[in-house]
């Protein structure tokens, strides 16, 4: 299971309760709010973006900070007396890809200050129950961490089989009735649970009109991921690691990162009995599986001394398709790439981003380009992606002289010309940053 936090990152305070979260693993804490005070809304101002659209209020971040301790002062008075009211999230549309839109919540600026602050105390308790395997929005735990256990635990456990899974729709169908019962056994305090009470009901304005959703948790809320993170530690965590785990002949891994989740299992039986049960499981909670993309995936280390085996099956996780293939050396070795959908998402938005600015002076072309590049870089940059990494780079520099061609009426950019540009913006070569 997690260990505590250590003390470089929270304050001494909230190391007192990681620490007696800790030695105390079924302590029930009732005795939280209080810690609310002005000092912690303060540090969860710091933590909170500033360049994030304002909600319903209207209120900018500058704006709030220009009266900032009185803000608070004034803040931590209403949350005392249980006068603070939860505001409405306002709910906009963004496109996405093949033409959807996906819904995105700007809560007010000072709800998210009281969310964090909020998230802050019940992190440093819960992060002491969640196990190992979970990985997401908890601190010093990144998505690459997740998929560096992953590959490891493939080879480590002579993992034949994989089972992944998706859910539908985490965040809008957490069952509120019981993500309460889930918290109130580690935190049953009155204060606490008013406030998660307020942001679940707070309900969700669009075009003027305020809507009241019967399940989920705060669209765009600051809460949001650690109420899902406890939920599904429960739903799905612990029953794998008490229930399945101790039942199953061969063995077997899970690893989690928010709603995205792999198990991992030796033999072929293990797997049929776990995607038979595990539909029924999430149902009990009142959540479902994704039919045509929760999958049986044979995953087993090949034999034939041959490049590939194409009897196996490849499995996608955060962003990156993993498959068996040789090393250099002539070893069977876990490797892997970019998923194709995200690959050709990306090189398309460079595409469509050169041609929206094209008339825009060179300088700031080249400024966002390479911010682009470096941005991607920074995520699929892991050993084995570098063919993608090129691929992306020359992408990049064939979509620029492209529409840089075509900001005036005469024609294509001669390569002559365009080496002369590319001399004095040079973008940020493919690069390794994440050594797994």
């Amino acid at each position: 299971m997690g260990g505590t936090p250590g003390p470089q990152t929270i304050s001494p305070k909230l190391q007192e309760i990681a620490e007696q979260a800790a030695r105390y693993p079924s302590m029930v804490f009732n005795n939280l709010y209080y810690r609310v005070n002005v000092g912690l809304l303060r540090e969860a101002y710091r933590q909170t973006r500033k360049d994030v659209a304002p909600g319903i209020d209207k209120v900018t971040a500058q704006e709030y900070a220009e009266n900032l301790e009185e803000n608070l002062s004034d803040l931590r008075e209403r949350l005392r007396w249980g006068r603070y009211v939860a505001p409405p999230v306002e709910r906009v549309w963004i496109d996405k890809e093949g033409g959807k839109k996906r819904p995105i919540g700007k809560p007010t600026f000072e709800d998210k200050i009281v969310q964090r602050a909020v998230s802050m105390v019940l992190q440093v308790v819960y992060d002491v129950d969640f196990y190992d395997f979970s990985y997401a929005f908890r601190k010093g735990r990144s998505p690459h961490h997740a998929v560096q256990e992953l590959r490891e635990q493939c080879m480590r456990l002579n993992i034949g089989w994989i089972v992944s899974a998706d859910i539908t729709g985490l965040f809008d169908n957490i069952d509120r009735g019981y993500l309460r019962r889930f918290v109130q056994r580690r935190v049953n305090d009155g204060g606490i649970l008013r406030l998660i009470g307020k942001w679940l009901n707070a309900g969700v304005m669009e075009e003027e009109t305020i809507t009241y959703p019967e399940k989920g948790t705060p669209q765009g809320g600051l809460i949001s991921p650690l109420l899902s993170n406890i939920f599904l530690h429960h739903v799905l965590d612990d029953w794998f690691v008490k229930e399945v785990k101790p039942r199953v002949h061969g063995r077997c891994f899970l690893i989690r990162f928010a709603d995205d989740f792999i198990i991992g299992c030796e033999l072929e039986a293990d797997a049929h009995r776990i995607m038979t049960v595990l539909p029924k499981r999430f149902e009990r909670f009142g959540l479902s599986l994704h039919p045509d993309k929760t999958t049986m995936i044979p995953f087993k280390k090949p034999i034939r001394n041959i490049k590939t085996d194409s009897t196996n099956g490849t499995f996608d996780f955060l962003g990156f398709t993993f498959y068996w293939s040789k090393s250099r050396r002539g070893y069977w070795v876990i490797k892997k790439k970019t998923v194709k959908k995200r690959l050709a998402r990306f090189m398309k938005g460079l595409w469509l981003w050169c041609r929206e600015n094209r008339h825009e002076p060179i300088k700031e072309h080249y400024k966002t380009l390479c911010a682009k590049l470096r941005g991607y870089y920074q995520y699929h940059g892991v050993r084995s992606n570098y063919k993608v990494l090129e691929i992306v780079f020359e992408y990049a520099e064939k979509a620029w002289r492209f529409w840089l061609s075509r900001r005036s009426h005469k024609g294509a950019i001669s390569w002559e010309k365009f080496e002369r540009i590319r001399a004095s913006f040079s973008f940020p070569k493919p690069r390794i940053v994440h050594n797994i």
